[in-house]
């Protein structure tokens, strides 16, 4: 038996209690999987597979002066009035800091204060910090320690007018983490919500708006399963949880959709049940595999970045797409055997006028922009390269604890850190010096420490040497938040200049690591590998397209196309999130959105939003031009078919668009300004592509170019025919310009 999605279609179609059954087992298994071991994989530290300078650097702090790093929480008091040095302050610093060690030495090494002069106060007398050292090299162990001296904190009774809060590693992981599954919630309700409110409007069923979101659910359990399985191996990010839902709601709900509404034509065209299954499976099947493919393939190109939170993100979305489309190919049939004409059941409203007719909706937009199709192009092109205008002005960094929202105690912590103390306390310069410290060595030491402590951006630095003496260690922290722009140049310039100026002539190696340094080196290999990605995802899109389509022109206008929506959406989140860019009313417009401006543009958001964006678009140009093509094939009529297959598809492309954007914007609505940006940016693109790309580029570059669309050169015609348009099925159609209600 030829195996392809026709074909998969009749044979889930005439074993539909098996194929349930299997996916109900396969379901069960990846909860149970997901419950057992995913918690453990996922992990809010972010990581190289290879090896800049930031790691080497703490690699060899590591082997050779202190081991692993423990992580350290601190704890800030602060009174309105009161002193540090008055009895009720003093007394409960002092059990503060009892209850503090209490909490045994597996998990605390030791807690200072001033009371045993060792730590700070402030200036004014009225903050004091207790510098807990955690007994943990392990983020995840970090944040459950947290959140223990917050118990502590929480059951001391403090004098009136007192506050005490805890800024660290750990607490701020906790905090993002804790946004991020908060977002995760509100998302998935969100979205959930419209989607199933878009899906009864397009099918005018209530039944048949369900059966889309129930298979979008059990592939996004399915990819929890495979993430599950993954983790044994690989640390992954705890945003693949985010990544997996988003992205299964979006593409599983759309998948269905087509396939569920070519079921349904087939239907009303008279075809039995399972005719017009295989049928389905002929045409919208193919389309879904085939699309499938395509952003299988771009989200490939995220693999090729040598970090935990691509290769994380790129993972989880691959299993996810995988999944829906296992589910739409095998599952989505067997459950339309079972439940045949029952999915019609609940109809609500009024039967509609047929969006798809000729006259209707659809075909007046397509007939105008045929119309005038030069002004259409320019007027449409240059909407979508005047927005993208803004991207060149983009700065890229990571979102700091200063870009936490303000009720959050771990932001209160850093900021009553920064005004009393140096806010880089948490995440320290490290400046690795690898070679015999000898006295010439210890000189120039002394000169860079003297040139850091002129530098207002760093506080008092100090030195440590290991016993062998070939390796020192002068650690610095940031006066302000270690991930600002301010921080991040001042380790570039470190690396640039001042470290070549201090030890030029020396044999010793100098390296910079901790965390800011870390994220330079995250940003140089995102820079060197974008051009890569690129290459590689166009190359590959435009191989398959080739292939799919056999066309040459059709694959160039997908992606050039394409590249204008993604670069529109760049433009947009700069617009809407960096601070300083942009008009006022853009401002004003953010403001009431609870969006949050920051002076940076997450640096992995371009090159992720790149690679979804590219994959999803592709879904909709490929369900599109499938139609198109399908018809052209039977008519030969350019101009007729490119109408035929935006009539054919409009409704339903645009219900499939207003779920994917109203799932991303679940995410937007968060209070993480990095979803924020993701979510936003995702929903701006679709929204963009399903209007300004489908509705007037496509029709009009189709009609300027005419009969040219399809055009392939004889030496490249010995590509394999897929038929994606479902050339049997068509040879088999009583007449292809039946139209059939969509609700």
């Amino acid at each position: 038996m030829k195996l392809n999605p026709e074909t998969m279609a009749r044979a889930s179609s005439r074993r539909p209690w098996l194929t349930v059954g299997l996916w109900v087992v396969l379901v069960i298994v990846a909860g149970t999987l997901s419950s057992l071991f995913l918690a453990d994989a996922l992990s809010t530290d972010v990581d190289f597979t290879d090896e800049p300078s930031s790691k080497l650097g703490e690699r060899l702090l590591i082997e050779r002066l202190r081991g692993e790093d423990p992580f350290t929480e601190f704890v800030v008091v602060t009174a309105e009035s009161a002193t540090a040095f008055e009895p009720a302050y003093q007394a409960y610093v002092d059990e503060l800091q009892s209850g503090l060690q209490a909490l045994g030495a597996e998990t605390v090494v030791g807690v200072g204060s001033y009371l045993n002069l060792t730590g700070p106060v402030s200036d004014d007398g009225r903050t004091v910090l207790l510098p807990v050292l955690l007994n943990t090299t392990d983020i995840d162990v970090a944040g459950e320690t947290a959140h223990r001296i917050h118990d502590v904190i929480s059951t001391t009774p403090a004098p009136a007018g007192t506050r005490t809060v805890v800024a660290g590693t750990g607490s701020v992981n906790n905090d993002f983490q804790e946004l991020a599954e908060e977002t995760l919630r509100r998302g998935e309700g969100f979205g959930i919500a419209i989607a199933l409110i878009v899906l009864v409007v397009v099918f005018g069923a209530v039944v048949a708006a369900l059966l889309p979101i129930v298979l979008a659910i059990a592939a996004i359990a399915a990819a929890f399963g495979a993430a599950a399985l993954l983790g044994l191996v690989f640390e992954l990010s705890f945003f693949i949880t985010n990544m997996i839902t988003m992205i299964g709601l979006a593409v599983g709900i759309d998948y269905s959709l087509f396939i569920v509404s070519r079921y349904r034509e087939e239907r009303a065209r008279g075809r039995d049940k399972d005719e017009a299954i295989g049928r389905a499976g002929a045409t919208a099947s193919r389309a879904v595999f085939f699309s499938g493919v395509t952003v299988v393939l771009a989200l490939l190109g995220m693999l090729l970045v040598p970090n935990t939170i691509f290769r994380s993100l790129g993972l989880g979305a691959i299993f996810v797409v995988t999944f829906s489309i296992a589910a739409s190919l095998t599952l989505l049939p067997a459950v339309l055997h079972l439940m045949g004409d029952r999915i019609n059941k609940w109809h609500i409203g009024r039967r509609r006028r047929d969006l798809a007719a000729e006259g209707g909706m659809w075909d007046k937009i397509t007939h105008a922009v045929m119309a005038r199709p030069v002004v259409s192009l320019v007027l449409a092109a240059g909407l979508l390269i005047t927005l993208s205008i803004p991207y060149f002005s983009i700065d890229k960094g990571f979102a700091g604890v200063s870009t936490l929202p303000e009720d959050v105690e771990s932001r209160q912590a850093f900021e009553l850190l920064a005004e009393n103390f140096s806010g880089g306390l948490t995440s320290p310069v490290e400046i690795v010096v690898d070679g015999t410290i000898s006295p010439e060595i210890e000189s120039r030491i002394e000169t860079l420490q003297g040139a850091l402590d002129r530098d207002p951006l760093f506080g008092a630095s100090t030195v440590t040497t290991n016993a062998a003496g070939d390796l020192a260690l002068v650690e610095v922290p940031f006066t302000g938040d270690p991930n600002s722009e301010a921080s991040v140049d001042a380790i570039r310039s470190l690396r640039s200049d001042t470290l070549p100026f201090v030890f030029g002539g020396t044999d010793a190696r100098v390296l910079v690591t901790g965390d800011t340094a870390f994220a330079v080196d995250f940003f140089a290999d995102v820079d060197t590998f974008t051009p890569i990605v690129f290459v590689f995802v166009l190359g590959l899109s435009f191989v398959l397209l080739t292939v799919v389509f056999r066309s040459l022109v059709v694959p160039i206008k997908a992606i050039i196309m394409n590249l204008l929506s993604v670069g529109a959406a760049y433009g947009m989140v700069v617009m809407f999130f960096q601070a300083g860019v942009g008009p006022g009313f853009v401002k004003d417009l953010a403001d009431l959105s609870g969006f949050i401006q920051v002076e940076a543009i997450e640096a992995w958001l371009p090159l992720f939003l790149f690679s979804i964006l590219f994959g999803l678009s592709m879904d909709y140009h490929v369900f599109l031009l499938t139609r198109i093509r399908e018809h052209f094939d039977l008519t030969g009529d350019n101009t007729g078919s490119v109408a035929y297959g935006l009539r054919t598809t409009g409704a339903i492309i645009t219900g499939a668009a207003l779920i994917m954007v109203a799932v991303f914007s679940g995410f937007a609505l968060g209070d993480l300004v990095s979803l924020q940006q993701m979510g936003f940016g995702l929903a701006v693109a679709v929204f963009l592509d399903a209007t300004v790309v489908r509705s007037v580029l496509v029709p009009a570059t189709m009609k300027l170019l005419g009969n040219r669309n399809w055009y392939l050169p004889a030496w490249l015609q010995w590509l394999p025919e897929l038929d994606v348009e479902g050339h049997e099925a068509a040879a088999h159609r009583v007449d292809a310009e039946t139209e059939v209600p969509v609700g």
